[in-house]
């Protein structure tokens, strides 16, 4: 039997933690869910956080079989994570900022995030545990979340205003570190603005092998393209202008149509 993976976000950022997953597991079921009536998360307190991260996936776990839950949110997986699994009987993987692997390769580290999740204690414990003697610079920025999604129903990142939004590390930073799972696909938009010499880590394919892990899977043939059995489900928060966009988004992924669910009716 195939194994049903649930990839939880506030906005669309997480796909790209489920193509690192996919690539991994390509035979397993998906179901995406966003919270877009609260996006972005980066903007909420972290008893909202708790309550609605909680809300919404416990009611998935009842509608599907679920076998594991990936909260591809660096900004929800700083707060959630403890209330989740307590609440469920099956593993829940977050998404932590990549400081240690940044670590090991340069000791001028930028970590981009939300504002939220470069003001969390545990970012500071990351830090102090796995870089403890290098230079690490963070930057919280909302508007790159925005940008990132954008960038993926069509329309074209403005580089001026990147380059403006990054300008505090211009020639300061060598490394850095993705920390939010919408910033993947601004990569190139990022090297443009600071240089291609920058070298960009995420989390990805870290929580990819550990989703493998847990669920114990050979991956029916590890990365290699396979035909798609199963188109997966996606599910939304709130009704959304952009319907059109996100449904073309999701279906060139192989999910079927956008389901808005509302909250907290679901």
């Amino acid at each position: 039997m195939p194994k049903h993976i649930l990839i939880f976000d506030s906005g669309i950022g997480g796909l790209s933690v489920y193509k690192d997953i996919k690539y991994q597991l390509p035979l397993a079921k998906y179901i995406y869910a966003f919270d877009n009536a609260a996006f972005p998360y980066g903007e909420l307190t972290e008893s909202v956080l708790i309550e609605r991260t909680t809300h919404i996936i416990s009611k998935l776990c009842s509608k599907f079989p679920i076998d594991i839950v990936v909260i591809a949110c660096n900004t929800a997986s700083t707060v959630v994570l403890p209330s989740l699994r307590d609440k469920l009987d099956i593993p829940v993987v977050g998404v932590v900022p990549a400081i240690k692997p940044a670590a090991l390769v340069s000791n001028k580290i930028g970590l981009l995030a939300t504002p939220a999740t470069v003001k969390r204690s545990y970012t500071y414990d990351l830090i102090k545990s796995f870089a403890p003697i290098s230079d690490v610079q963070l930057l919280g920025s909302t508007r790159l979340v925005e940008m990132a999604e954008e960038k993926m129903i069509g329309i074209d990142v403005d580089i001026t205003e990147l380059k403006e939004i990054l300008s505090p590390w211009q020639n300061k930073v060598d490394t850095i570190v993705l920390g939010c799972t919408h910033f993947p696909f601004l990569k190139n938009e990022i090297k443009k603005a600071l240089g291609n010499k920058i070298l960009l880590i995420d989390s990805g394919e870290a929580i990819a092998r550990r989703v493998k892990q847990l669920l114990n899977e050979n991956g029916n043939g590890d990365g290699v393209e396979s035909a798609v059995l199963f188109e997966g489900e996606v599910f939304c928060s709130a009704p959304s202008i952009k319907e059109e966009a996100l449904n073309h988004t999701f279906k060139e992924l192989n999910f079927s149509s956008l389901q808005c669910l509302g909250y907290p009716k679901f």
